[in-house]
């Protein structure tokens, strides 16, 4: 098959879906990438063909701080809208000749039209759950209180309101670039791929069959990985050390979140790892390691706890290594997260990041040395390690695609 993988995000958003693509590749098929650019360097290192698409979503993190979720909300919106054209052209040139599209992200309507336009079969994929149940509330209203008889509303409500936001820009895009009609209503058809383990999201009684929860997509671990020889040195030295680390966020106030942090550590030992936010070691002292990108599914076993953001991959290595976390969630579906890995047991209270308070972090600090979340956390850990998310998600897209060919065949028969 000659598949297109279509997606626009951060790092976090797009790296599990050029894992799959590799995976797809391994298991005979033809794959290409579409993506922000600063977020394809995994697809080259693994030699998966990928293209840029236009935009700088790590401009647009360097505002987050500053604006909020609201503000982060509306700029993505308003870049997904100025892109869509430019998003659209290069969709549908990039999947002339395929036999079908997997589409995710700031791009996934854009996914689906050029999918309409060529009459292939499409995939929704992604790692935040978008199909309404009612089991759990939308991922992106974390601050309201939503009673459980009002979950799958509430999901149900913020598609549609994703569907406004981008409708006039994707209308206008599908007769300018594909010659379509306006689309009227928000796709609700097509088979949905997700990248979540059932061990931190249980697949809910009330999803359709076209939903499918495949378990996280990441790469097998490196077992001939090699750190640097400071981290080395530093991880022989003494005991397990906490984590501190916020990938692809930016625009963050760093210096107060670290100030918080070291006074709440104490003298503790611990790495902070530094991604798109600029972390640096000022000032830092002998028990903290400052270091640079490094495998989560290497480092993430040798530490004693993890404070992280919330996204979707790293809630998932934390769990899948056996380790507690402390949240820090910034924007979108991270106060989700964190409300998932407390609900299971291996997280206390979110600590805000825009008020970093040691007392908070201290008490975190705490709950995750606990004997029994420290065991509760190894023990999910065993679970996840059970799962293999690649090969279920392989044999889901393969099945969709031979189904969709009998299908065709069929009708034209």
């Amino acid at each position: 098959m000659n598949l297109l993988i279509l997606t626009y995000g951060t790092e976090g958003d797009t790296s599990p879906l050029i894992v799959l693509g590799h995976a797809l590749r391994a298991a005979g098929n033809t794959v290409h990438i579409l993506g922000d650019a600063r977020t394809l360097g995994l697809a080259h290192q693994l030699g998966v063909p990928a293209s840029p698409l236009a935009g700088d979503v790590r401009k647009l993190h360097a505002d987050w701080g500053r604006t909020g979720a609201k503000g982060a909300a509306k700029s993505l919106v308003k870049l997904a809208n100025e892109q869509c054209d430019a998003w659209m052209r290069d969709a549908l040139a990039a999947a002339e000749g395929c036999d079908a599209v997997v589409t995710s992200g700031l791009a996934g309507f854009v996914g689906l039209s050029v999918a309409e336009r060529l009459k292939v079969p499409v995939i929704g994929a992604g790692m935040i759950p978008l199909t309404p149940s009612r089991e759990f509330p939308s991922p992106f209203l974390p601050s309201l209180k939503i009673p459980g008889w009002a979950n799958r509303a509430s999901l149900a409500l913020t598609n549609q309101l994703l569907w406004l936001a981008f409708r006039g820009a994707l209308n206008q895009a599908r007769a300018d670039v594909l010659g379509l009609p306006p689309r009227k209503a928000l796709w609700n058809d097509h088979p949905m791929l997700y990248g979540i383990s059932p061990t931190v999201l249980p697949r809910p009684v009330d999803w359709p069959a076209t939903a499918h929860l495949c378990g996280q997509w990441m790469l097998p671990t490196q077992s001939d990985y090699e750190p640097s020889p400071d981290l080395a040195r530093f991880l022989a030295a003494g005991e397990a050390p906490v984590y501190m680390g916020f990938g692809s966020m930016t625009g963050i106030d760093m210096p107060k979140i670290v100030d918080a942090a070291v006074t709440a550590l104490d003298g503790r030992r611990a790495v902070f790892s530094g991604g798109w936010n600029g972390m640096h070691d000022a000032g830092l002292p002998d028990t903290i390691l400052r270091v640079d990108r490094t495998p989560h599914d290497w480092l993430f076993p040798r530490m004693a706890a993890i404070i992280h953001h919330g996204g979707s991959g790293t809630t998932h290595s934390a769990l899948r290594a056996g380790r507690p976390s402390i949240v820090m969630p910034f924007v979108g579906d991270q106060p989700f997260w964190a409300a998932r890995l407390r609900h299971l047991g291996v997280a206390p209270a979110a600590v805000s990041p825009a008020r970093p308070d040691p007392k908070a972090l201290a008490a975190a600090l705490r709950f995750v040395g606990r004997e029994s979340v420290v065991k509760r956390a190894q023990a999910l850990g065993r679970h996840m390690a059970q799962e293999d998310g690649l090969a279920a998600g392989v044999k889901i897209v393969m099945s969709l695609l031979e189904r969709s060919t009998r299908l065709c065949r069929a009708s034209r028969g």
